[in-house]
């Protein structure tokens, strides 16, 4: 069963859309958009993750600012989506991670996965809040690198992916050596079927991994 629940912030009440599993939950996963908003590609992806064993949970972090966010993948939607992201901050938007962690803690261990502004988002919440965490794609990270790592990593990138030159994924192996990182075929934004860079082969093989890799960290933490 998939829903929208309400979540307490420290800055106020938001939306997040939780999916359950049909199976006793074999831990708990916040899921982390991009700048587009809880959108109809994110909660398939926590639809995805229930599947899988896990309670998936996405705050709505734009609730602050607006209702109901769910920009287009266009011009339009991506200015829109910048802006509510620079208004939002990672400060804030790590508070409402923290208490979705915290409200999901009853179903056991807890971890972060987060895409393009998300995937910064899941790496800040690993370095600063102890989550492991799974980054794709997140092109915001590379001045916040020399924070170190307080639990198990993981990253995905396109090597195609213009955003994210092969200098910057460079960048992520040297600060954090222990962390797994893959390189895909593949653009910005693979794992979403909404974009024109979406690459079936390596968003199947990095969901694989992801799940390898919380079925681990999350039974070890």
């Amino acid at each position: 069963m998939s829903e929208w629940i309400s979540l307490d912030t420290p800055t106020g009440r938001i939306r997040a859309w939780r999916a359950n599993p049909a199976i006793p939950p074999r831990g708990a996963l916040v899921v982390v958009q991009e700048i587009f908003g809880v959108n109809g590609h994110i909660r398939d992806v926590c639809s995805s993750f229930a599947a899988h064993g896990y309670v998936a949970m996405a705050p709505a972090f734009f609730d602050h600012f607006e209702h109901d966010v769910q920009l287009q993948y266009d011009a339009e939607g991506v200015q829109h989506g910048k802006w509510l992201v620079d208004r939002l901050g990672f400060d804030r938007a790590l508070q409402d991670v923290h208490s979705a962690a915290t409200s999901l803690e009853e179903y056991g261990d807890v971890g972060v996965v987060g895409y393009c502004w998300g995937g910064t988002l899941a790496y800040l919440a690993n370095t600063r809040l102890s989550l492991p965490a799974v980054s794709y794609y997140g092109a915001r990270s590379v001045p916040f690198l020399s924070e170190p790592l307080a639990a198990p990593m993981m990253f995905h990138f396109g090597e195609r992916d213009a955003s994210i030159p092969a200098a910057d994924i460079a960048s992520h192996r040297a600060h954090h050596p222990d962390a797994e990182l893959h390189v895909y075929p593949a653009g910005h934004g693979f794992n979403c079927n909404q974009r024109a860079d979406y690459d079936q082969p390596s968003a199947t093989l990095a969901l694989e991994r992801t799940l390898g890799f919380f079925g681990q960290a999350l039974h070890s933490a």
